[in-house]
C-alpha cells in the first residue's frame, strides 16, 4: 500500500468514526438529523454525510455540533478517539 493510500485511509476511518460518535450521540439526545441541523445551523444534507463519514468537519464545525447536543467538544472528540482506540486493538489481536 503507498504512503498516499494509508494516509487516505486513514483519513477515512477517522471520518467514519466521527460520523458514528456524531449519530450516536445525537439520538442519545432523542435529535433526528434534521433537528440537529436547525439548531446547529447546518442543512440536514450535510449531518447526513458527516454520519456516513463522507464530509470531514472543521474545528468550527465540532464546537457547533457538541454546542447543539449539549455536549462539550472534547465529548465528541474523546468519543472518536476511543472507537479508533478499540478499532486498532482488534486490528492487533486479530493478527
Amino acid at each position: 500500500m503507498s504512503k498516499r493510500t494509508e494516509r487516505t485511509s486513514a483519513a477515512g476511518k477517522v471520518e467514519k468514526a466521527f460520523g458514528d460518535a456524531l449519530r450516536q450521540l445525537r439520538t442519545r439526545r432523542g435529535l433526528s438529523q434534521e433537528d440537529l441541523g436547525f439548531k446547529s445551523g447546518y442543512h440536514r444534507t450535510y449531518i447526513s454525510l458527516l454520519e456516513r463519514g463522507l464530509k470531514s468537519p472543521s474545528l468550527q464545525t465540532v464546537f457547533r455540533l457538541a454546542d447543539a447536543l449539549g455536549a462539550k467538544p472534547a465529548e465528541l472528540v474523546g468519543s472518536v478517539q476511543t472507537m479508533l482506540s478499540s478499532s486498532r486493538g482488534k486490528k492487533r489481536r486479530g493478527r
